[in-house]
């Protein structure tokens, strides 16, 4: 059976949007619900944000610049934690009862590097030791983590932790701009990349959750992300490039899951149907050489990205018709 699923966030500014998310995604991704995340509440919301309230070893604050490494936790750093606290509350609420399969999301150990100052200024990404750091100590966070979700929805069976690295293409590329502005960090070899994430990675799979990575961009490099031990690759079916079709599809002939983004994550001109999602993913499968009944539950539809940006309207509508994409599929 092909399942549907969001890549995580959704639109909203208060506690109420959250609330009304959770049921969005409960009643229309029932194969695969997740965790939402709201990113229009504020900065302590965000991506980074979130994943930061994960990290207990280390201390972040909110600087003009952004988040940055400190001595201690600073006032936004506890507001990040308190907040998803309150949206884990949310979460246990409403689901009660619920079985079967779940996905949350956090931010990747290079995509942090490379968002995260260090205390005296500049990305943690221009230090090996600082971006050492940083990686391991959201390894140990994940793991309380996923223990946390596993403990408020004891009827989980499959747990999967989405990974979202949008900038590892750029990381590897020496693409990442300094803090002035006006100069690249160095380019970071694919073997400490590969080691990094697999540290993280490898925490979630020590959990008996299932790793996933997660991005959207173009260039990523996909059999790095599975040698570094994802289980799960979630990429944009519109920026695929020629070089990206094989490590996808080695990954779904190992018995491994493809999370294909079939559907913009803002509002488009025109809506696509239900039966268009449908004629793009056979269309996919076929240049593959792959047969839909035997790729089943291993191929997922999603939104190419988050929706945060996308209107309520668009966004019940794209999961509903993911849902709708997904039922064709496996009929």
């Amino acid at each position: 059976m092909t399942l549907a699923t969001g890549v995580g966030s959704m639109p909203g500014t208060d506690q109420t949007a959250y609330d009304e998310a959770v049921r969005l995604v409960l009643g229309e991704l029932p194969g695969l619900p997740h965790l939402p995340e709201l990113p229009g509440r504020g900065v302590t919301a965000g991506m980074v944000g979130r994943t930061l309230a994960l990290v207990a070893e280390l201390g972040v604050d909110l600087q003009p610049a952004g988040w940055r490494l400190t001595d201690r936790p600073g006032v936004d750093h506890r507001r990040a934690r308190s907040l998803l606290g309150q949206d884990l509350d949310g979460l246990e609420e409403q689901a009660q009862g619920y079985a079967g399969a779940f996905k949350i999301q956090v931010t990747g150990p290079w995509t942090l590097a490379a968002s995260v100052e260090k205390p005296r200024g500049d990305k943690v990404l221009s230090d090996h030791g600082a971006r050492r750091e940083l990686a391991q100590a959201l390894a140990e966070g994940l793991r309380d983590h996923v223990r946390d979700v596993r403990r408020r929805l004891p009827g989980v069976e499959r747990l999967v932790v989405q990974v979202d690295e949008p900038s590892i293409g750029a990381v590897l590329g020496g693409q990442v701009r300094t803090a002035s502005g006006f100069g690249r960090h160095r380019t970071v070899h694919p073997p400490e990349v590969s080691d990094t994430l697999g540290w993280v990675l490898g925490a979630i799979a020590a959990e008996g959750a299932e790793p996933w990575v997660h991005a959207c961009a173009p260039g990523v490099p996909w059999a790095l992300v599975r040698g570094a031990g994802a289980r799960g690759l979630s990429a944009d079916l519109a920026v695929l490039g020629a070089a990206d079709h094989d490590p996808l599809a080695e990954a779904l002939e190992a018995g491994e899951t493809v999370a294909l983004g079939v559907l913009p994550g803002t509002d488009p001109a025109a809506a696509a149907t239900d039966s268009q999602v449908v004629e793009s993913v056979l269309r996919w499968l076929d240049m593959l050489g792959l047969d839909p009944e035997e790729v089943g539950t291993r191929l997922v539809l999603t939104p190419a990205c988050g929706l945060a940006g996308a209107t309520p309207a668009y966004a019940r509508s794209a999961l509903q018709v993911l849902r709708a994409s997904a039922d064709h599929l496996t009929g």
